[in-house]
């Protein structure tokens, strides 16, 4: 009985290990073949870089060109020649193949910028498929979102319940986490293809060494009056980004529906073109924030003059206030001006 319980377990194992066999040999075979696509894949994207670079190159020759050669010819065509001529389409399509590339190296692995390259070294951050771009969009702004209110809650904390050092200090440091960290993740969407830039591509630099200041500004009479006016500000800032969030949020999605926007295109710190179709009621408290930057710079130069004023972070914060309120307000005004300009020009075409 003992004897022919063993030989049944031992036939029991020799089949389940056969079969464990079996599925290893077919994994050996799917491995190697993966290998084998994985090099196919990285000789195709380099060859299509290289394209594209040597594309680059010979388009911006033949525009050098059409400038140097053909402009003083231009020149004595008139208006109706100059839009029958070839050359204006040449330019054009130049400019819509240019597009075309950057769409393509969202694609493809490239070199990282110089924050990049400090930050994280030679690290491939290309995001090949659709779904892990738009992925990895959605955390960072479901990180700005989450963060947000636990700023605003940290500053609320800080000004009305602990009016400690130590909290502030706290509070200051996860300022500078918060926006290096946005830094950091705001490269890598662009690396993948996220269309950020102008301004709001360097704000939240100069908001990481602002924070970085503030952090660094000892205890003292100076920073006690300042210290509630800036919780103040912190608390409004956060509560208008966390408005700005869903507001943006709910723009992006109908235009996105519509086929109108990149699906990579982010909610940003302050008001853009595709904004205006929605309701503009965030423009007053973008500019209520923009104004109460500057007051915040004015205080800093005040207390600067002081003279028990001793500490050099209170001149450099007041000059980095300065800095983001003449940002942020002729960004703002500069889009509104534009749309503005627009306007007129688009119920024209509609009559």
């Amino acid at each position: 009985m003992v004897c022919s319980g063993t030989t049944m377990s031992k036939s029991k194992f020799q089949t389940e290990w056969e079969e464990i066999d079996e599925e290893y040999q077919q994994l050996q075979e799917t491995h190697k073949i993966y290998r084998q696509k994985l090099e196919e894949l990285t000789s195709l994207q380099t060859s299509c870089s290289n394209a594209i670079r040597k594309q680059r190159k010979s388009l911006k020759d033949l525009k050098y060109n059409l400038k140097s050669l053909y402009k003083p010819q231009i020149k004595h065509l008139t208006s109706e020649e100059k839009e029958l001529k070839i050359l204006d389409d040449i330019q054009t399509q130049i400019q819509d193949r240019e597009n075309v590339f950057f769409d393509m190296e969202a694609y493809l692995p490239k070199r990282n910028g110089l924050y990049l390259n400090l930050v994280l070294g030679n690290v491939n951050v290309t995001l090949l498929s659709n779904q892990a771009k738009f992925a990895y969009k959605d955390e960072y702004e479901k990180f700005k979102l989450y963060m947000t209110i636990i700023l605003m809650f940290g500053a609320i904390t800080c000004l009305f319940f602990l009016n400690y050092r130590v909290t502030d200090e706290i509070f200051n440091f996860l300022l500078v986490w918060y926006y290096c960290t946005l830094t950091i993740r705001e490269s890598i969407l662009m690396s993948n293809g996220s269309r950020i830039k102008g301004w709001w591509v360097s704000h939240h630099y100069v908001s990481t060494f602002l924070s970085g200041v503030m952090l660094t500004w000892p205890e003292g009479p100076m920073y006690q009056m300042f210290r509630s006016q800036f919780l103040a500000f912190s608390i409004y800032q956060s509560f208008l980004q966390f408005l700005q969030y869903y507001y943006q949020s709910g723009c992006l999605y109908r235009l996105r529906a519509l086929g109108e926007r990149n699906q990579l295109d982010l909610t940003v710190e302050g008001f853009q073109s595709w904004m205006w179709r929605g309701l503009t009621f965030l423009l007053p408290f973008l500019f209520f924030g923009h104004f109460w930057q500057l007051y915040n710079s004015v205080t800093l130069f005040r207390l600067a003059q002081h003279e028990d004023c001793k500490e050099w972070q209170v001149f450099m914060l007041g000059l980095t206030f300065l800095v983001l309120f003449l940002g942020n307000f002729l960004t703002t005004l500069k889009v509104v001006h534009q749309k503005i300009q627009k306007s007129p020009e688009n119920m024209q075409k509609n009559d």
